[in-house]
């Protein structure tokens, strides 16, 4: 019997493997709403086949010694257990398979480190309470009908991007429908500058979200709270120098500064942390931890301003500014940490120690945005295409907060997601509508 084939962590991968905490497990959700409903046993053969078609899904942690220099994916022919399940329908399914995404991160030690429940007919509604129903902050609340996907990733293997390919190739298989990806949006023209004018100094100790108030942990694990919400597009000028990212960028900065005046926190810049994804969309998509970490500052006088136009201009540079520019994933730090110079558990410590002594140093905020989700998602005749799809990072302190955005059928769709050890519920409510109340103050009238 030929050995399983091994290959050795990358440096996001080890990063993150290093820093594993089952009491706020790094877990990327992905959910999807369908207006159909789905057969069972033809999902899971699609689902499977799409796991077989995409090399570095069907993989788990390889066992080792404790001196090892590597961690190492092992990669599998068949999954060692079953991906996908169907809760059983009725109020608050919904609700609990979110709570399980948020709590339960898929293990590395089986394959695949991802899992996907099927919510047929939840029944609940958008605005509903606790840490994990959505809601419209424009009103466009109502009863969840049709099919919820929710696919659970465990990001130490894998991030949203290719969370979102595997689905759309599962609706391919599974509808025998065209899913490609549509070609991307047209950007600003014009050659990005190598620095953005009065861009504050990287150096300086960024601003921390002001603490809210926690609600109880639910369990022993603590996990993230999560609020889903849907609104318009923000409309912008065509020909616009700035983006719909920009926009995000914006109100994210102005969001967190507005609550952390209303809180009584001290006044320091802003650095809001944007991942950057340079994968093709199409089948040859590299699956894993793809996606670059660059991080925008804002000061506080710039943030304290009535010329929105002004800084949107000046946002939309320094964002065009990093994108440019080339560097290794998590910064040329962590290349040196992962290097193999020692067994993986003293590296483990070593990085466990350098992250808690450089807290104070972390961005304020995660940004993740998508952008107009590529796929159809395209799940073919009786289930039909995916009308409003959310995902959402990790929310781990010292950050405790992240804002994750993508687009459908023309609405954008956001998740607000934080750390039960710096938020509760209401406080995650209260964020979400300043968002929309400053993502709206971007907007030039048509």
């Amino acid at each position: 019997m030929t050995a399983p084939l091994r290959i050795p962590f990358p440096v996001v991968d080890e990063v993150s493997r290093h820093c594993v905490q089952e009491e706020e497990p790094e877990t990327v959700l992905i959910e999807a709403h369908l207006p159909g409903e789905l057969d069972a046993g033809r999902l899971r053969k699609a689902f499977l086949e799409a796991l077989r078609r995409h090399p570095r899904v069907l993989m788990r942690e390889a066992p080792g010694p404790w001196y090892r220099r590597r961690y190492e994916w092992e990669l599998t022919d068949e999954p060692d257990v079953e991906a996908v399940s169907f809760p059983p329908p009725g109020p608050g399914s919904l609700q609990g398979a979110r709570s399980r995404a948020m709590a339960v991160a898929p293990p590395l030690t089986a394959s695949p480190p991802i899992r996907l429940e099927v919510v047929t007919a939840p029944g609940d509604t958008e605005s509903g309470a606790g840490g994990g129903a959505g809601g419209g902050a424009d009103g466009r609340a109502g009863i969840v009908t049709g099919t919820a996907l929710l696919l659970t990733l465990n990001h130490t293997a894998l991030d949203g991007p290719a969370g979102l390919r595997i689905l759309a190739t599962t609706a391919e298989i599974y509808g025998g429908r065209d899913n490609s990806a549509a070609a991307p949006p047209v950007r600003p023209s014009g050659t990005p500058r190598a620095d953005a004018p009065d861009t504050p100094s990287p150096w300086a100790s960024p601003a921390r979200v002001a603490r809210g108030a926690p609600d109880p942990p639910p369990g022993p694990r603590r996990g993230n709270g999560l609020l889903h919400t849907e609104l318009p597009l923000p409309h912008r000028p065509k020909g616009s120098p700035y983006t719909v990212n920009d926009q995000l960028m914006v109100a994210t900065a102005l969001t967190l500064a507005h609550w952390n005046r209303e809180h009584g926190a001290r006044v320091r810049p802003l650095r809001i942390t944007m991942p950057v994804d340079d994968r093709p969309r199409d089948a040859t998509m590299p699956i894993g931890n793809g996606t670059r970490l660059v991080e925008v500052p804002f000061s506080p006088e710039e943030l304290d301003t009535s010329d929105l136009p002004a800084l949107l201009h000046r946002t939309a540079l320094r964002t065009r500014a990093l994108k440019a520019l080339p560097r290794p994933q998590l910064g040329h730090g962590a290349v040196l940490l992962t290097a193999p110079w020692g067994p993986v558990t003293a590296r483990g410590a070593l990085t466990r120690a350098l992250r808690r002594a450089a807290a104070p140093w972390m961005s304020t905020t995660l940004l993740s945005n998508i952008g107009r989700i590529p796929y159809p998602l395209d799940f073919g005749e009786g289930a039909g295409c995916a009308h409003a799809v959310w995902f959402s990072a990790p929310a781990r302190m010292p950050r405790g907060l992240t804002f994750a955005t993508a687009s459908t059928a023309g609405r954008l769709h956001l998740a607000v997601r934080w750390s039960r050890a710096l938020l509760g519920h209401d406080d995650g409510a209260h964020l979400r509508d300043l968002f929309a109340h400053h993502l709206h103050s971007t907007e030039a009238t048509p």
